[in-house]
């Protein structure tokens, strides 16, 4: 079985808690660097923040890697999950450019158990893990409402 079948099967089973929290991974088309460039990472940031999305997640904390997104976000609207982060997609499809991003996305769910504030200094340190830079605050594609 192929993975993009694999990912298919795993929406069916996706569920959206209202109110819940996820962190979200998605990956450009191929795993292309396009967030490598500086103004199309600032621009998936500011989708982020736009209006459409904030309407249907609160953000976490985010962190822009050249070739993925992961984002901790809680579900504040109707839409599901997969309409939230549908919509991100779109949107930041339409202001970096087409065939942005591959099919489908990586989830999980947090519990109430978990710690939100480990969990956000997970993702805003993933450019640390990866070599990019020596120190989260040296990078510029991420935030966090508390780190």
């Amino acid at each position: 079985m192929t993975h993009e079948a694999r990912a298919h099967q795993l929406r069916f089973g996706r569920f959206s808690q209202p109110q819940g929290v996820y962190l979200v991974t998605t990956v450009t088309l191929h795993r292309v660097a396009v967030f490598a460039n500086f103004n199309a990472a600032r621009q998936l940031v500011q989708v982020l923040h736009h209006p459409d999305v904030e309407a249907r997640a609160h953000t976490l904390a985010h962190v822009v890697m050249p070739d993925h997104l992961h984002w901790l976000m809680q579900l504040v609207g109707s839409d599901s999950l997969s309409q939230c982060v549908q919509r991100m997609k779109s949107l930041s499809t339409k202001a970096v450019g087409p065939d942005l991003w591959q099919k489908g996305f990586h989830d999980r769910a947090l519990r109430r158990e978990d710690d939100l504030a480990e969990v956000a200094r997970y993702v805003v340190s993933n450019p640390v893990r990866a070599g990019l830079v020596s120190k989260t605050g040296a990078y510029s594609h991420w935030d966090a409402i508390w780190v």
